[in-house]
């Protein structure tokens, strides 16, 4: 089953645009990402129209951050993707006759409903910017300054 990978493509369209200090285009994006310009320009319009980054027309434009990463939640961004399924796994039919498969209905979307609600709440409480905070990057730069790592 195939995976809906846009969530992850967009937080690292971000993070990526987090680190340049001037304009992005998508032509600069999509070898970073390993994908094609046009895929990140289709990622990037829902994080346009949710006010996450804004696009410049004309020569010299392309993309720029509307927002810091520090004021952009996880969920923001899931948002602005028009909130795709989380769970790929649901009901074989929505309103079946059978009593029994009424049961699995119920166990199996109420389950679903609380996973949903649980992941969904831990998105709100995860800005963008803290995802680099104490990461990877930020480890090399605290050793490049000699401050102590933790790994």
């Amino acid at each position: 089953m195939r995976r809906d990978s846009r969530l992850s493509v967009a937080l690292h369209i971000l993070l990526h645009m987090g680190e340049m200090e001037h304009v992005v285009t998508s032509e600069q994006l999509g070898p970073m990402l390993k994908m094609n310009p046009v895929l990140v320009r289709r990622t990037i319009a829902g994080l346009r129209d949710a006010g996450i980054v804004r696009s410049e027309k004309g020569h010299g434009g392309g993309w720029t951050l509307a927002r810091g990463l520090e004021a952009v939640t996880l969920a923001d961004v899931y948002d602005a993707l028009g909130m795709p399924p989380l769970f790929s796994i649901g009901p074989r039919e929505e309103r079946p006759r059978c009593l029994l498969e009424q049961a699995v209905n119920r166990a199996v979307g109420s389950a679903l409903e609380e996973a949903e609600a649980l992941l969904l709440a831990r998105l709100r409480s995860i800005s963008v910017m803290e995802l680099v905070v104490g990461g990877p990057r930020e480890h090399a730069r605290r050793a490049r300054k000699g401050k102590h790592v933790h790994a």
